[in-house]
Order: C-alpha cells, then sequence, then structure tokens
C-alpha cells in the first residue's frame, strides 16, 4: 500500500478541525518562511517513509512555490527513494481549501499517489475564485488605490469585485454600487460559470476577512439558488497571511466550473 501524504500551507484557509479530520498536513504560512522552514517540516514526513504531495499556494501570489521547490529538489538528494511533488495550486484561501478537501476525498477513495497528482494538474484551473472588498481602507495602505479614490468609493458605497486568472493573480474586474448589489453579482458569476449551472452538485466554499455576516449573506443565496449543492455552502475565517493581504470586509467565493482562460 502506498503510503504519502497530502500537504498544503495554511493559506487554504481551513480550520485545525478540518486538516485533522481529513488528514491533511499543512505547514502555517508567515512572511518569512524559506526553503529552509519548508525542508525542515517535509523531512519528518521522509524520515517516516512517506512520498509527499504538496500542493502550494498560487505563484502568482507569493514565492512560497518557489521556496518549495528549492526545498523539493535539497531532499531529493538526501532521501532519494522518496517521491516529493509539488504542483503549483495557482489558487488561494477558499478555493485553495476546496482543492485540498476534493484531493482528500479522492484519496480516501482509493486514488494513488500518481493518480491523484496528474488529476490535480489537470483540473486545478478548474476552480473559480472570486471575491468582493466591503472596505477599501486596505488598499490605501497598500498603495494600490489613493486616498481620494478611497473617499469617492467609501462615499459611494462601492465593493470591488476580483477573481483570479489563469496565472494564479488576482485581478479586478468590476465594480458594484452597495453591499446587496455586490452580493446578487457574485452568485450571478457562480450561476454562470459553476459546472451545470443552477444543477451544480460540488462543493462550494466561502472565506472571510471581519465581515461573517457578509459571508453568511452570499452563503444563504448560494444555498437557494443552487439546490443540489454537496452540503451546505462552507464558510471559514481566513488565516492571517491571506487576511493581511486581503484586508478586513473580504469575501471569497469558490466552486468548481469553467476552466479560467484569463
Amino acid at each position: 500500500m502506498e503510503k504519502y501524504i497530502l500537504s498544503c500551507s495554511s493559506i487554504a484557509d481551513l480550520t485545525a478541525e478540518q486538516y485533522k479530520a481529513r488528514n491533511i498536513k499543512h505547514i502555517e504560512i508567515a512572511s518569512n518562511v524559506n526553503a529552509k522552514d519548508i525542508a525542515e517540516y517535509f523531512t519528518p514526513f521522509l524520515e517516516d517513509g512517506y512520498d509527499i504531495l504538496h500542493v502550494a499556494a498560487s505563484s502568482g501570489l507569493s514565492s512560497f512555490c518557489n521556496a518549495a521547490d528549492i526545498a523539493k529538489e535539497e531532499l531529493k538528494k538526501k532521501y532519494p527513494k522518496r517521491k516529493i511533488y509539488v504542483i503549483d495550486s495557482l489558487g488561494a484561501s477558499a478555493g485553495y481549501g476546496l482543492i485540498m478537501e476534493t484531493l482528500a476525498d479522492k484519496r480516501d477513495e482509493g486514488a494513488g499517489f500518481e493518480e491523484l497528482a496528474a488529476w490535480l494538474k489537470t483540473n486545478k484551473l478548474k476552480v473559480q475564485h472570486w471575491g468582493f472588498f466591503t472596505d477599501v481602507k486596505t488598499f490605501v495602505k497598500k498603495g494600490r488605490i489613493s486616498k481620494l479614490a478611497a473617499l469617492k468609493e467609501k462615499f459611494l458605497k462601492v465593493c470591488p469585485v476580483v477573481n483570479m486568472n489563469y496565472a494564479g493573480q488576482i485581478i479586478p474586474r468590476i465594480k458594484i454600487k452597495g453591499k446587496n448589489n455586490v452580493i446578487k453579482e457574485i452568485v450571478k458569476k457562480m450561476e454562470l460559470l459553476a459546472d451545470n449551472g443552477h444543477d451544480y452538485s460540488g462543493k462550494c466554499y466561502i472565506s472571510y476577512s471581519s465581515c461573517y455576516k457578509a459571508a453568511k449573506a452570499v452563503a444563504d443565496v448560494i444555498e437557494k439558488t443552487f439546490p443540489k449543492l454537496n452540503g451546505r455552502v462552507v464558510i471559514n475565517r481566513m488565516e492571517a497571511a491571506t487576511a493581511g493581504y486581503a484586508g478586513a470586509g473580504a469575501v471569497t467565493l469558490s466552486f468548481w466550473g469553467n476552466e479560467r482562460k484569463d
């Protein structure tokens, strides 16, 4: 029987209980995580005779994937009999968590190491990542927009809508006036892009930063709109690194759908 672990980083926004229940290993991510840290995280699994399928947070957002690749190359010299695969998820937050949960499902159904790695490479861009921001203060702090523009958007109650493109980068798509309207807009995106439209029968994940009510409002509309969902919408709080990037008032929505092309 194959001995392998599923591994990711904390940017997948799963809870401690979810990681434990699904037997998904993870490394806590901080801004200064490097190849040495990741090698130290990998080593005990290799010592115990496990192969490693590590799904990295999007290379379009951070250098963590590159650091994991460097760690892999160093460890392959020390453990030549072990397989260490590092696969760029081209995702983050709720969508990253959805990928990991789906991989755990397939592993539990009997998928082997190579089969799982091949499936991920083929299907990772079929995860749709959408999100919106109800507070643009973080955009000002990070220099993405001017203070004047932020004041204007706050006055008009504008919520930017973003998604993740095929390269795993977050791209602004449209600005919507009003929280209720932005919730309708993001659900429309799911209606348009989800597998089988309103008959979507997969899982749906939402992450949020300091705005649970907005996340719950999105989930409520989705559960009414997509009656064949696989279970309730999963709502998780963004972990520290994700929340630090997104800022307060962010909601992300992920589901399986059309392959991302742009």
